[in-house]
């Protein structure tokens, strides 16, 4: 698997064949069969990755919370909600949202807020949810931060023989 640190400069040399891949998977795949390869490749390459060595989604990503989540997460840090949002969130068209890098990435790659991790970032890249066809431009995009998400477009170029 590609480096965390090579990723973005490999992503970024593949974009065009990238963009040409997915305008592929638009006219040929199945979506339901893109679907299982997603979450079969997904699964497969997850088992024994280590997210917190890379942690590259962190540092380029903010995250949108919901309620819920900034009274958990203040609650975690014993802070008023108030405060937690004074000092860690901005208002963004999607609304309110950690600003990136995120604040709670530790040096060692781990998140400071694990047991209240939010939604997105514990579901983040998306690789093993439905409707992957109609959401490859974001799977492109991961690509250039994630080296799962980078590998699983590789083969899936295979699987489809395309070059």
């Amino acid at each position: 698997m590609i480096k965390p640190e090579e990723v973005y400069k490999a992503a970024k040399k593949k974009e065009r064949e990238n963009l040409k891949f997915r305008s592929f998977l638009k006219n040929h795949a199945d979506d339901e069969e893109l679907d299982r390869q997603f979450l079969a490749l997904h699964n497969e390459l997850f088992e024994g990755y280590d997210c917190s060595q890379c942690a590259n989604c962190c540092r380029a990503y903010s995250t949108v919370l919901e309620e819920d989540e900034i009274s958990a997460i203040s609650n975690h840090l014993s802070i008023t909600p108030e405060s937690f949002q004074e000092k860690y969130l901005a208002q963004s068209e999607e609304g309110l949202e950690l600003k990136g890098p995120c604040a709670f990435l530790k040096g060692d790659g781990r998140c400071g807020i694990e047991p209240c991790k939010p939604r997105q970032c514990r579901e983040y890249p998306y690789t093993d949810k439905p409707g992957r066809l109609f959401s490859l431009y974001g799977i492109l995009t991961s690509a250039e931060h994630c080296p799962v998400v980078y590998e699983i477009l590789e083969r899936l170029k295979k699987m489809y023989h395309f070059r």
